[in-house]
């Protein structure tokens, strides 16, 4: 049968091809996700910059701390406290030992990115002197070139505050950070924590004298000392979250459409099939010649597709770093290693195993049916809803409402978990398509109602050979339907959960006035006291620091926001849930009621700076997870210049009645001139804080959305082209009876435009069952429920695949009715 198989393909290769075109695409997409995402396990080992001609650093480290376990900007316990006093002792006894300090010191249009550090560190990264000198008094910097030149008198914002320095030298720029360098002395006032030390001294003697206290490093591993390599995490962070999320959607609506492609390819050959019945083909010679199709298909597809992966993952990797998700040295090299052949291997057995399964339903249901059967199963279609389908369109149903419902009323937290979410927003759009045969018929009906009373034979030809051929108008319809429902439900979602955590975020701030970071990372402490001496004003500036609380054996690590008490009842609404904001003092604090601290219990608590302190739960509050925060009375201040950069991200303003509002506002405005802090209104403050938070999500979502809808587009152009392309016996009858090419085409154009609109209902209905789970979860988490509708973008997805529809009709019919009539109606199936 190998040899009927070969044959067949090459008489119905116009058919074969759009099944082609579909599984190369396929096995493409799979193989670029897999590429791409297992390129993560071999990425190319980073230089050390910093500290590249530094024999040894030390660097203290916690040996069971796991960075990829924790979120960003989190630092242990013992990289919090930096060098003690006494471990510096230890390795000075051993040679020379050169301090080094990382703290924020921004010149005043600067890039928020620029780091300080002491004078003497700088020889250890390359950095020479281009003009001028070293700095020799507290008030002299250092500064790279281009930056100023020497002998001006800049202004750096640092957390202790806005101050003016001399620029005493300059030095050649690099490529890995943008820094400022101070003396010793002043280093050490504007950064008490000591961040790592060069050791100049023998190795094996620094080794001795560190003991388990920290670590050394040597060789390769000094980059782990470089701040690059946490930027360097926090994009690999990002792309590993998103990556996966992007290849599991993108890879099921692939293997999806490529099957269901595969296995109406296969339906339109009912006739043929039948036919080979009726002279003698035994079920199992048909089936066999159908696997051995697929067999052929699937094979030459899987290598093109396969040969398409690597370039379409470093097309993808280049988007990724366009969009600021991955490293700018992330990229994708042609090899022999495991990471490149496996996933490309694994795609080339999928394209191969999806051909195979997309014609393997298909055949045996044709190849089970007796002689006589066959030609009237192959005059008349049913609803194509077989056993195997039935079974798994009902089990997706099920699966569907009832993960929903799930989501709703027993996890809402899920929604805030994108990884988790985008997945099973697909459930109910999957499910819809493969239950479509049995809504094509009501369908159909409906949508052609209003047509029915209109003039000429049109409605009615387009209404009765939908009606008859619910198998082929479910399947052209499909890829319509998963077009509109995964992007529609993709970005309905992810704007209705930014919508809802708006307004929580809205009604969760009290003050009428706020002050946010203005081209800097936060705002100094000292900027927040000078606004706090304006007469009528009342300000609250959380200083962002860790808590760091033991629990069997290990240390659990959470956020901390240091501010006054009497602030926060003023400017912050908390949902206290036990306790009161009023018992709050310099020994007690609140915490989110998800920590399952009860009121009134005293929790040893550890501090960044390494001390630790017993605090009693005066009240607890509710909030999300990601949000849940505790609340610290301020003579833990100086703890937040250890844990971060000892920066506010945000203060909240309000006026004290009778104040007047036009002064004290313009008050606020000099004050905070030139300190790289913006005064603006709790709308605006709301707004600008929720477009940062909500980037990744979007883009993650967004992205996956793109891939999906381009990849779905050209999946109904090729599904239309398919399915017009073997009606040519259809096209002939309507000419033999007298039809003009001007009325062939309105009723194929009528008929793809019913097409869409099926697929459109249906994907409105998934769409629908997946924001009603939306809705209930964003009533139990924000107390508000605002589902955004895209209508842009659903009406742009929409009108692109409906003109795609027709077009996938109007080319083929078009090259038909150039044909003679007589030709047509000799053509067989």
């Amino acid at each position: 049968m190998i040899r009927v198989a070969f044959q067949t393909l090459r008489a119905r290769w116009v058919s074969f091809l759009g099944t082609l075109v579909a599984l190369v695409l396929g096995v493409a997409q799979v193989a670029a996700m897999g590429v791409l995402l297992m390129t993560m396990f071999n990425l190319p080992d980073r230089p050390a910059e910093r500290f590249a001609r530094a024999p040894a650093v030390v660097q203290p480290a916690d040996p069971t701390w796991n960075s990829a376990q924790h979120d960003l900007g989190i630092r242990s316990l013992a990289e919090a406290k930096g060098i003690s006093p006494e471990l510096r002792q230890k390795v000075a006894a051993t040679g020379e030992t050169v301090v080094d300090r990382s703290f924020y010191a921004q010149l005043e249009g600067g890039s928020k990115d620029q780091v300080g550090h002491p004078w003497p560190v700088a020889r250890f990264g390359g950095y020479e002197l281009t003009d001028g000198r070293r700095p020799s008094s507290d008030k002299e910097i250092v500064v790279a070139s281009g930056q100023a030149r020497t002998g001006v008198e800049v202004t750096v914002l640092t957390a202790a505050g806005v101050a003016r320095y001399t620029v005493s030298g300059t030095v050649s720029p690099v490529g890995w950070e943008d820094a400022v360098f101070f003396t010793d002395a002043e280093a050490a006032r504007l950064s008490p924590r000591i961040e790592a030390l060069v050791a100049l001294g023998p190795t094996g003697k620094v080794r001795e004298a560190v003991g388990k206290d920290a670590e050394v490093l040597t060789g390769q591993a000094r980059h782990r000392a470089d701040a690059s390599e946490e930027r360097d995490r926090e994009t690999l962070d990002n792309t590993i979250t998103l990556v996966p999320v992007m290849a599991s959607v993108a890879g099921t609506t692939a293997i999806f459409v490529v099957a269901s492609t595969f296995a109406f390819a296969v339906i339109q050959r009912r006739r043929e099939i039948a036919l080979l019945r009726t002279v003698g083909a035994t079920p199992r010679q048909v089936r066999r010649m159908v696997r051995n199709e697929a067999l052929l298909v699937g094979v030459l597809a899987s290598v093109a597709g396969t040969a398409l992966g690597l370039p379409g993952a470093r097309l993808l990797a280049g988007m990724l770093i366009e969009m600021g998700v991955s490293p700018p040295w992330f990229e994708v090299e042609p090899s022999l290693h495991w990471t490149v052949l496996a996933p490309l291997a694994g795609a080339f057995l999928v394209g191969v195993l999806v051909a195979l399964g997309g014609a393997a339903a298909a055949a045996r249901r044709a190849g089970s049916i007796r002689p006589i059967e066959a030609l009237r199963e192959a005059a008349v279609d049913d609803t194509g809803m077989t056993p195997s389908r039935w079974l798994l369109g009902v089990a997706g149903l099920i699966c569907g409402v009832g993960w929903t419902a799930w989501i709703a009323v027993g996890d809402p937290g899920s929604v805030l978990s994108p990884t988790t979410y985008v997945v099973s927003l697909m459930i109910p759009v999957l499910a819809a398509a493969v239950l479509a045969p049995l809504a094509v018929g009501p369908l159909t009906k409906l949508l052609m109602w209003p047509f029915s009373r209109f003039p000429g034979p049109t409605a009615m030809l387009v209404r009765e050979s939908a009606l008859t051929s619910r198998r082929r108008v479910a399947a052209t319809a499909a890829p319509v339907l998963l077009t509109i429902g995964l992007a529609f439900s993709l970005i309905a979602a992810t704007d209705s959960l930014g919508a809802a955590r708006d307004n929580g975020l809205q009604n969760q701030v009290r003050s009428e006035y706020a002050l946010a970071p203005d081209g800097t990372p936060g705002i100094s402490p000292q900027v927040i006291d000078r606004v706090s001496r304006i007469n009528g004003v009342q300000i609250a500036g959380p200083l962002l620091t860790t808590v760091y609380t033991e629990d069997e054996g290990r240390v659990d690590e959470n956020d901390g926001l240091i501010v006054d008490p009497a602030a926060l009842k003023r400017t912050m609404k908390l949902k206290v849930v036990d306790g009161s904001l009023d018992d709050l003092d310099d020994n007690s604090m609140a915490v989110a009621d998800l920590w399952g601290m009860p009121v009134g219990s005293t929790h040893r608590v550890l501090m960044a700076d390494g001390r630790e302190v017993d605090l009693r739960i005066a009240a607890t509050y509710q909030a999300l997870r990601g949000e849940d925060v505790a609340y610290l009375p301020q003579r833990f201040t100086t703890t937040a210049a250890y844990a971060r950069d000892g920066l506010a991200r945000r203060a909240y303003i309000s006026l004290e009645p009778g104040t007047d509002r036009t002064a004290a506002t313009a008050a606020i405005r000099r004050a905070v001139d030139g300190t790289g802090t913006s005064f603006m209104t709790r709308d605006r403050l709301v707004a600008s804080e929720s477009a940062y938070a909500r980037r990744l999500t979007e883009v993650r979502q967004r992205s996956t959305a793109l891939i999906i809808v381009l990849f779905c587009f050209i999946a109904i152009l090729n599904t239309l082209l398919m399915a017009t392309a073997d009606r040519r016996r259809d096209l002939a009858v309507l000419r033999m009876a007298g039809a003009t090419p001007k009325q062939v085409v309105r009723f194929f154009v009528a008929e793809s435009l019913l097409v869409a609109a099926v697929g459109l209902a249906l994907a409105l209905v998934a769409t629908a069952v997946n924001l009603a789970g939306l809705w209930g979860a964003q009533l139990q988490l924000f107390g508000t429920t605002p589902i955004v509708v895209p209508y842009a973008v659903v009406v742009g997805v929409t009108v692109v695949s409906t003109l795609l529809a027709v077009v996938g009709t109007v080319l083929p019919v078009g090259a038909a009715l150039r044909a003679r009539t007589v030709q047509l109606v000799g053509t067989r199936e």
